[in-house]
């Protein structure tokens, strides 16, 4: 018998104590209730944010009327998807004047290198500007992506990237890991668990190779 061979990226940080979360936000901890060789399994509980690591955010964490993560069409996390790289600044914002790329899938994912290491936490990192955002949608881009913490600066209040999401009805896809991936076209896999009106959800996502 022989199994599938499918060539895939895993774009995820691993998750543990050390992976940096937004300042005053719940870090991961876990606590072990059960263990070998004293009982006969291991069991464990863990505490943390729903932003952690690579994640998607929920129209509710953004928006008043937003509904919670397991509202949201799994067809907007799964399917074609292109990595874009852009070379900017610390700290500025994406726009579509700063890469030549063609949109070539529904779901694009933006790589900065500007935020390089999942365990150390550095607010300069680059994000996406409202202006982008509407610009993508109306060429029928359903899903972006960035590896960093967020869509808008560390220390955005208004959230506009966010809103201007939510207007068009897109997703969202943050903290992704993607120093060893090229731009391109790929099939994107990164499904949210069913958690019932949570603003966010932990995913494992990779990609696909073509």
């Amino acid at each position: 018998m022989k199994f599938d061979q499918t060539e895939y990226i895993d774009i995820t940080p691993t998750v543990s104590r050390e992976i940096a979360v937004f300042p005053g936000d719940t870090e991961f901890s876990r606590e072990v209730v059960m263990d070998f060789p004293d009982h006969h399994l291991g069991l464990s509980t863990i505490k943390t944010t729903v932003h952690l690591g690579a994640h998607t955010d929920a129209p509710n964490h953004y928006h008043a009327d937003g509904v919670g993560i397991d509202k949201r069409d799994l067809n907007l996390y799964l399917g074609k998807c292109q990595i874009i790289e852009v070379n900017i600044p610390s700290g500025k914002r994406i726009r579509a004047s700063d890469f030549q790329d063609e949109i070539k899938a529904p779901r694009v994912i933006f790589k900065t290198n500007s935020f390089p290491d999942p365990n150390n936490w550095n607010g300069d990192f680059n994000s996406l500007s409202p202006e982008l955002i509407s610009d993508l949608a109306n060429k029928g881009v359903r899903l972006v992506g960035i590896d960093t913490p967020s869509v808008d600066p560390a220390n955005e209040k208004v959230l506009s990237s966010h809103l201007e999401i939510y207007k068009n009805d897109m997703a969202i896809l943050e903290g992704v890991v993607l120093n060893e991936v090229k731009p391109g076209v790929y099939k994107l896999i990164c499904l949210p668990l069913k958690l019932k009106d949570c603003d966010a959800s932990p995913v494992r996502a990779i990609l696909e190779i073509l």
